[in-house]
C-alpha cells in the first residue's frame, strides 16, 4: 500500500475559513441526498455560492460515509459525509490547498487501507491493490473497479470506491 502523511493535507475547516475570508457573503449549503438505513449509507451534496445574491452555485461536491466504518462513523457518519462533501465542493471551487483531497478524505483512505491487512489479502486481491496504488484519476478508478468486480473481494472494491471518492 502507498503511504501518505495526513498532515500534508489541508482540513475542510481550513478551506472553509479561506473561502469565507475571500467571500464574506458567500454561502455553503448542504443537502442529505440519500440515506439507506439497510446499508448504513449517507450521501451528502454541498453547494458553494460566492455571494448571498447568487442563484446558481459556483461548485458542488458529493461524499458518502457508511455507519460504523472507522471510529467516528460509529456515531457521526452523517456529519463526516457532510464535511467531506463541503471539502469536495470547495476543492471544485478552487479551494483545495496544496492537494485536491482534504485531510478528512485521506483519513477515509487510511481507514480503508487499515481494513486490508497484508495477512488477510489473497494473491488476487494483492494484484488489484497494487493496481490501485497506480490509480491517479477518477476514470482509472472507474475502469479498475469495473475490471475488479469479476474477481476482487468486497474489501478491495470498497478500497477502490474510497480512493475514487478522493479523485477529481
Amino acid at each position: 500500500m502507498a503511504t501518505f502523511n495526513l498532515q500534508d493535507y489541508e482540513t475542510v475547516e481550513e478551506r472553509i475559513k479561506r473561502f469565507y475570508g475571500d467571500h464574506p457573503k458567500g454561502r455553503i449549503i448542504t443537502d442529505l441526498i440519500e440515506h439507506n438505513i439497510d446499508k448504513g449509507l449517507w450521501v451528502c451534496k454541498s453547494y458553494i455560492f460566492l455571494s448571498d445574491a447568487d442563484i446558481d452555485p459556483v461548485a458542488t461536491g458529493l461524499a458518502f460515509e457508511i455507519d460504523g466504518q472507522g471510529m467516528a462513523n460509529k456515531t457521526s457518519a452523517l456529519e463526516n459525509a457532510e464535511t467531506s462533501a463541503i471539502g469536495r465542493a470547495l476543492a471544485n471551487a478552487n479551494y483545495s490547498g496544496n492537494k485536491r483531497a482534504s485531510r478528512e478524505e485521506m483519513a477515509k483512505v487510511q481507514r480503508a487501507n487499515a481494513k486490508i491487512s497484508p495477512s488477510a489479502v489473497s494473491a488476487t486481491d494483492d494484484v488489484w491493490l497494487k493496481q490501485l496504488e497506480q490509480v491517479t484519476t477518477l476514470e482509472q478508478a472507474r475502469e479498475l473497479y469495473k475490471q475488479a468486480q469479476k474477481s476482487a473481494s468486497k474489501k478491495v472494491l470498497d478500497a477502490i470506491t474510497i480512493k475514487a471518492d478522493t479523485l477529481k
